[in-house]
């Protein structure tokens, strides 16, 4: 089964779950420039791109969010593998506040562990990378029901072992998800 069938079972299963459960409601909303609370705990959903996989998002306090994921689906050139991730997030904004959603923008830090396999002059090999993360995006965070979908682009520095070209290497993620909102 391919990444979009699966994204898109799992956007429908979660959108007949969400028929009969609400979020809850935020104080009155207006356009920009407001901090965000958020109305929601812990979260899990899928996530397209760099990486592909499992994520979730479980709020420490109302504006300050743990954020993890872990992908089998990372593709770099020639190389994919298993991609575990972790960031602390703070949202210091939020672009719109409507009665239908709000807009908060997040940035953080963290890191990530890469177990990768790739091809050199006929010959499968392995390696791995550790990597520091900026992660950057925006949420669109119903208010009425449990859903969230966010969009972001993640600076990484990656520390390579077992990878012949690069032992430090720069690179720029991005990607868009889903998530369900359990509380």
């Amino acid at each position: 089964m391919t990444a979009r069938k699966i994204l898109l079972a799992t956007f429908g299963v979660l959108a007949f779950a969400t028929a009969a459960s609400e979020a809850r409601p935020r104080p009155g909303g207006n356009l920009g420039g407001r901090s965000f609370d958020a109305n929601k705990t812990f979260g899990l959903g899928l996530e397209l791109g760099a990486p592909t996989g499992l994520v979730g998002k479980y709020f420490l306090s109302p504006d300050r969010a743990l954020d993890f994921g872990i992908g089998d689906l990372y593709t770099y050139f020639n190389r994919s593998g298993l991609h575990i991730y972790g960031d602390y997030l703070f949202h210091p904004v939020s672009f719109v506040s409507a009665p239908a959603f709000e807009l908060p923008l997040y940035v953080g830090v963290g890191a990530r562990f890469w177990d990768f396999g790739y091809r050199d002059v006929n010959q499968d090999r392995s390696a791995f990378a550790f990597g520091v993360r900026v992660p950057v995006g925006v949420s669109f965070d119903f208010n009425n029901v449990p859903l969230d979908i966010f969009v972001q682009v993640v600076p990484v520095i990656d520390f390579f072992s077992g990878y012949a070209p690069h032992t430090v290497f720069f690179d720029v993620d991005g990607s868009v998800g889903v998530r369900y909102w359990f509380n």
